[in-house]
């Protein structure tokens, strides 16, 4: 049986770095930008390594300012 497959995508402008998001990741890809800031002054949350995704959808559900998006795969 085939790993579930997942595509998380961010509204960057949203994200106040508040970092829930890389706690409730079971993969611990989640990582906060420090290269880049967004238009509220915040490093926003990014994903390197978007193969490891799983599609659980714990980091969209513990967002509290929907920033997160989950899109399963398979």
């Amino acid at each position: 049986m085939a790993k579930a497959k997942g595509k998380v995508s961010f509204n960057e402008d949203r994200c106040k770095g508040c970092e829930l998001c890389t706690t409730a990741c079971p993969v611990k890809i989640i990582k906060m930008d420090k290269k880049r800031i967004n238009v509220k002054g915040y490093h926003p949350a990014t994903v390197d390594e978007m193969d490891k995704c799983i599609g659980c959808a714990n980091c969209a559900n513990m967002c509290p300012d929907l920033v997160i998006q989950v899109e399963r795969e398979g």
